[in-house]
């Protein structure tokens, strides 16, 4: 009987021991639809920049997103001519605080249409800003042995 009970008290600790108010909120937060508005680089001149393993900055400029927080799924549409107008799959979750930068993780998982990876590999961004009309991304890549960093800025719709 008593294993029982110490089963139990375990289960409830790890149940109530759930994402942050923060996260929760941040969720609340995101969801919906918004617009990738802009990508811009610390790199000087016009680099052809490639994100997320798809396509280039020009179009992910203006893409449309949709998030869906209460099962971390979420789609994109590209915009503009030549970038394919398949609609793109994705799994979420956003992380705590992370100690070294004070900053959200924000990660993202490509997906078919029924939320499997084919790769299973993901994207580590960090989430910079979140209101509730905008919110930034910043993803550093190094070029030729150098940090540069990628803002993404969207808007809600």
């Amino acid at each position: 009987m008593m294993k029982k009970i110490l089963i139990f008290t375990v289960a409830i600790c790890f149940l109530a021991c759930g994402a942050s108010k923060t996260v929760r909120e941040s969720k609340k937060t995101i969801k919906g639809n918004w617009t990738l508005t802009s990508v811009k680089s610390s790199a000087i001149g016009d680099l052809k920049i490639s994100l997320l393993n798809d396509a280039n900055r020009d179009c992910f400029e203006n893409s449309t997103w949709q998030f869906i927080p209460n099962n971390n799924t979420g789609t994109y549409n590209l915009s503009g001519v030549g970038c394919g107008s398949d609609l793109r799959y994705f799994v979420f979750t956003i992380d705590e605080i992370d100690e070294t930068t004070g900053l959200y993780n924000f990660l993202l998982k490509p997906t078919n249409e029924r939320g499997r990876s084919e790769s299973n590999s993901g994207f580590r961004l960090q989430l910079t800003s979140l209101s509730e009309t905008n919110m930034q991304w910043q993803q550093i890549v190094t070029l030729e042995g150098k940090p540069i960093t990628i803002n993404m800025n969207f808007t809600k719709i």
